[in-house]
């Protein structure tokens, strides 16, 4: 059996050392540290990463503190929107949804898309139509509702610049950056990534971000690595990061390290915010990003364990 490796991220933002309490960032680490066990119990026992990824990524989309899922932000009409992708390494498939209000977990929707049709990125009332034909668990769109989420929208939505990504369900008036994610090695050296968001609150227009663009938000391919980013997603979109990522290693001859540091440092030339996580096909890990925090965690193919939040 191979070498095997997790990480995820749970968003990036501004949040400093010390605004949290420690009853919350210990919720924040433990849930962390669930959804990468439930990752990695899987990769231990010889499953897939694209498994992996799938399972972990949907224990943060039902967990209501992270901007994905049962945790998303709401949108300019008072909705709640989502994306998800996610690929597989293996054979370079992916699949992509956007803009969905009633699918209980994007990313088992995006799998779907990804296994059980011949398209990559379906949106709105057709990726719902998709995902009831495929047996995908629909809920009512109320079951999205968070209270603090709702409160938070009522007393910014009308002002300057309400729009942002939210991290963590504790937002106020500054800017932070959401969306989960993961990517994973499994010990047959297949690599994948999935990456899932609530998107920006107050969003408008039907905006969708980088999340379920495939090269931008989420990548992975065997031969280099596999990418899932969080952030300002129109600076990811415009530089095709997690794609850059893996052309950096494969055209340059870069390390995963060297690919991620550099991919970050364009989008900030750019103006944009976020970080990523990163893991190529010998498990070696990188998490950069440029904001003061990113609720990220990994296990090494050593065995060694991270959960943080804070720089």
């Amino acid at each position: 059996m191979g070498n095997y490796a997790i990480a995820i991220h749970g968003g990036a933002g501004r949040l400093m050392t010390g605004s949290l309490t420690h009853e919350q960032e210990k919720a924040f680490t433990d849930k962390l540290s669930d959804a990468l066990q439930t990752g990695y119990t899987i990769l231990s026992n010889g499953g897939s990463a694209v498994d992996a990824v799938e399972a972990t990524v949907r224990v943060l989309e039902d967990c209501p503190l992270f901007n994905a899922g049962k945790g998303s932000v709401f949108n300019s009409e008072g909705k709640n929107e989502m994306d998800a992708s996610i690929m597989n390494g293996k054979n370079l498939k992916a699949g992509a949804i956007a803009a969905v209000q009633t699918i209980r977990n994007p990313i088992s929707c995006a799998r779907a898309v990804m296994e059980k049709s011949t398209h990559v990125l379906l949106a709105g009332h057709g990726a719902e139509k998709f995902a009831e034909e495929n047996g995908i668990d629909i809920v009512d769109p109320s079951y999205f509702h968070d209270e603090e989420r709702y409160q938070t929208w009522l007393a910014t939505k009308d002002k300057e610049g309400a729009s942002w990504a939210g991290d963590t369900a504790i937002i106020t008036p500054e800017k932070k950056l959401g969306t989960v994610g993961c990517v994973a090695l499994d010990s047959a050296g297949n690599l994948a990534a999935a990456t899932s968001t609530g998107g920006m609150n107050n969003k408008k227009f039907g905006r969708v971000g980088d999340s379920p663009i495939i090269g931008a938000g989420c990548y992975a391919d065997n031969k280099t690595c596999a990418v899932s980013c969080t952030g300002e997603g129109e600076y990811f979109i415009r530089q095709s990061t997690a794609y850059d990522i893996a052309a950096l290693m494969e055209y340059k001859g870069f390390t995963v390290a060297q690919a991620a540091t550099e991919a970050i440092k364009k989008v900030a030339q750019l103006g944009g915010e976020g970080g990523l996580i990163a893991i190529d096909n010998q498990g070696n890990i990188s998490v950069p990003f440029n904001t003061s925090s990113m609720f990220r965690g990994w296990i090494t193919a050593q065995g060694e364990k991270f959960t943080g939040i804070f720089r």
